[in-house]
């Protein structure tokens, strides 16, 4: 009974050890951080029992190949639900605000390895590409591990992250952003919208620029995304006219790269990410949902 007992407490060392990257992979997949770490749990379980029945040699190993099947089924069954959601789906951000991040233990869970916009770009591929493209390119996964994972051939593997890194390659900058360019991008963009001045807003954003916003269907968000420069604009000063007493507008951090927010009492009203290219505003993605921002940083839970 002791060795059992001194058996779990090695398990549950070794697994707290590599929980971080456990939850970084499940949240990269799923899109929310409560998923995500409910699989991370959950899989905590399944190592004992798996455990008991055969000594696990590499829990690190095992661990990842659990989350990453784990997290595949839940990214199956919630592109379903997606499509009964109310307007657009956007993942959960990950925030920081007024100049200080998560406690320490978020911090390590939900640093910048996964961006915003990489986040966004995720939600257009399929579970078998995005699960592939995300455990052997970002995780750095043998493809066959992840075939271990998706269920297939390891050739059938590297076509699916083939088509995944095209598409991601696709979307992304193909030079990478300037991180103090970004930084003054973006507190320029939020002072403009901040102080409701219209022309300096204009003169931040691309011209082609999109806004998309989710609102899950309980708070006010356009149905559709909002495009080009003056449409933008103009959205968000209607958005921003309309704070009351009590609210501000806040540079924050998205995923560990600068974005805005308006903060009600120390809760957040809405979260936004900003993509920036060539020194202007390229996409915003603004999230309303209320169940999105519960963990924002000061709030209750």
């Amino acid at each position: 009974m002791m060795a059992r007992v001194d058996r779990e407490t090695e398990l549950a060392d070794e697994y707290t050890r590599v929980r971080p990257r456990l939850v970084r992979i499940a949240y990269a997949l799923v899109g929310t951080r409560a998923e995500a770490e409910d699989v991370v749990s959950d899989c905590w379980l399944r190592l004992v029992a798996a455990d008991r029945k055969e000594r696990i040699r590499d829990v690190a190993a095992w661990a990842v190949v659990a989350v990453g099947r784990a997290a595949l089924d839940v990214l199956r069954s919630a592109r379903r639900r997606r499509e009964e959601y109310v307007g657009p789906w956007l993942p959960e951000p990950v925030v920081g605000i007024d100049g200080q991040d998560t406690d320490p233990a978020e911090r390590a869970a939900f640093d910048e390895t996964v961006s915003y916009a990489v986040m966004v770009l995720l939600e257009t591929l399929t579970p078998a590409e995005r699960t592939a493209w995300v455990l052997h390119d970002l995780f750095d996964l043998p493809y066959a591990e992840v075939a271990d994972v998706v269920g297939r051939s390891q050739a059938a593997v590297r076509q699916l992250t083939a088509r995944a890194r095209a598409h991601v390659a696709a979307g992304a900058p193909r030079v990478p952003v300037d991180e103090s360019q970004h930084r003054r991008t973006v507190a320029a963009f939020t002072r403009a919208a901040a102080d409701g001045d219209l022309d300096a807003l204009l003169r931040t954003l691309d011209p082609s620029v999109v806004l998309t916003s989710d609102g899950g269907g309980e708070v006010t968000a356009a149905r559709r995304p909002v495009s080009s420069a003056d449409r933008v604009a103009r959205f968000l000063a209607h958005v921003v006219g309309r704070l009351g007493p009590h609210e501000r507008l806040v540079e924050v951090t998205v995923n560990g790269e600068p974005g805005f927010a308006v903060v009600r009492g120390g809760q957040p009203v809405y979260v936004g990410a900003v993509t920036v290219r060539d020194g202007l505003v390229r996409r915003v993605d603004v999230v309303a949902a209320p169940a999105k921002l519960s963990r924002f940083p000061g709030a209750a839970g």
